[in-house]
Order: C-alpha cells, then structure tokens, then sequence
C-alpha cells in the first residue's frame, strides 16, 4: 500500500458527541490533500431478546432525518467500558436489565471519515425496570422477530447501519 502522512489534523469544533478536524494529508503521489475527520467517542448498543425470543427495539425522531426510525437502543459512551454502556443503554431507553451480555460485534459506522466505533452486545435473561429518558428524549418499545425486522430491512423501512449490521449478526449468529 501506498505511504500516506498526516501533516497537520486542526480541531474546527469541539462537540459534546464529536470533535470535528481538518487534517492536512501527504497522498502517495505527493500532493497534499484537506480531509474532513470526525473524531468520535465511542458507543454501545444492544439486541435485547425478550424470553418469546422477540427482540426489543426503540422508535424515536433522529433530528439528522427529521423523522423517526426504529433501531435497536444504543447510546455514548460515559467515560466507562462498552458492556456498562449497553447495559445501561438497555434499561435507559427500554425499562430493562439484561440478566446476560454477551458481545455480538464491533462496527465502524462511517470510516470515510469518522472513527465511531460501536461494540454491539446480546442481551437476554431480560428483567423489568423503569426506562430512564432525559428531558429531550421520547422512545417507544416495539417487539418483533427477527424474520419481521429482516424483511423491513429488505423493504428499506430500517436503515440505520448499527441496526442492520447487529440483527443481520444476531440472525446469522442465532436463528439458524
């Protein structure tokens, strides 16, 4: 592969999710070249699977779509290790505790230029809680199986990356 240097990477914007740069890049053929960066911090989401063998899912308006979406429940990281955040994601935004966590799968969301790495949990053994929403946060709990949340996929009615990329591995994974 073909040597690239970063020259120079400019914080533009410091966010509470994200910091945004801009980094000077030496490509191979010598030129140098501005490219946008997300520098990201992390997150955690889960396949909750109720004891039916439903999975909950979370519908909520996504401001970057101006519309609602319905995606497995997921959030940032808090400064602790991911497995927390799930868990804690879980009974955030669904009122449940997972009795068992286990990973599932890491994705990068978008490596074009953001470095947002997800590490996707299963939970199962659920245990009713009490959702914790913050003040700006209204999610409903929809159930569905897993051959229910494939075809939506198929149909494009979901099309969150996280979402797809956790069901596709928990039905290739689980439900042969």
């Amino acid at each position: 592969m073909e040597k690239y240097e970063r020259l120079e990477r400019n914080l533009v914007h410091k966010g509470i999710l994200f910091d945004y740069y801009q980094d000077k890049i030496k490509v191979p053929n010598g030129n140098i070249a501005t490219w946008d960066f997300i520098g990201h911090k992390g997150a955690a989401a889960v396949v909750a699977v109720n004891a039916e063998g439903k999975l909950l899912m979370v519908r909520q308006y996504r401001n970057a779509l101006d519309r609602e979406t319905l995606e497995i429940p997921a959030g940032g990281l808090e400064g602790e290790p991911t497995d927390v955040a799930a868990a804690r994601e879980l009974e955030e935004e669904t009122g449940y505790k997972a009795g068992k966590l286990e990973f599932l799968i890491s994705i990068y969301t978008t490596v074009a230029f953001c470095n947002e790495k997800i590490d996707i949990y299963l939970a199962t053994d659920l245990i009713p809680s009490k959702q914790h929403l913050d003040e700006d946060e209204f999610i409903n709990v929809e159930v569905y199986d897993i051959e229910e949340l494939a075809q939506m996929i198929y149909e494009g009615k979901i099309q969150d990356g996280k979402t797809v990329s956790a069901l596709m591995a928990y039905k290739n994974k689980y439900c042969r």
